[in-house]
């Protein structure tokens, strides 16, 4: 597995994958904090892609992603991240809303707890997964990177509301 970093207005998030594809975007602090194995190789290299769509995402000049990427997990947890990906940017839905998108409607925190799973993040936008009121609610990089990452998407979306 190789591995970098990125230094990005939320922190230096640590990129970790193989030649053919990204399989984890972890944060500097929070609950998904962490840190390369020992068996990890630093490259810059397998990760050029990753680190340019990142950082077009963190100055405003992108929107969608266009990477390969490795996702792992249970049947339900890859469902709940493929539709975590059909959340246009600059919009927000609530677990239940996922829920019921992918046939659960009574799976909410089974949804969450999917959610935050999510080795990938950002790229695979579980940060605009609300609450059903419409508050924030736990983030693997913390709520001040999940209100940060809200607040850019705002920024540079033409949407004004939640989904």
């Amino acid at each position: 597995m190789y591995y970098c970093y990125l230094t990005t207005p939320i922190g230096d998030l640590l990129l970790a994958g193989d030649d053919a594809a990204l399989s984890l975007v972890a944060f500097p602090e929070g609950s998904m904090r962490r840190d390369p194995e020992s068996d990890w190789i630093y490259s810059e290299k397998p990760f050029t892609n990753a680190r340019q769509q990142l950082t077009e995402y963190f100055d405003g000049t992108r929107k969608e992603f266009d990477l390969p990427l490795s996702l792992a997990g249970t049947e339900f947890q890859l469902r709940v991240l493929d539709e975590l990906q059909r959340i246009p940017y600059g919009e927000t839905t609530s677990y239940g809303d996922i829920a019921a998108r992918i046939g659960k409607p009574k799976a909410m925190r089974a949804v969450g707890a999917a959610n935050g799973r999510n080795p990938i993040p950002i790229i695979v936008p579980c940060h605009r997964v609300l609450g059903s009121t419409g508050n924030l609610t736990g983030f693997g990089g913390g709520l001040d990177a999940k209100q940060a990452l809200l607040q850019l998407e705002a920024e540079h979306s033409d949407f004004m509301g939640t989904n």
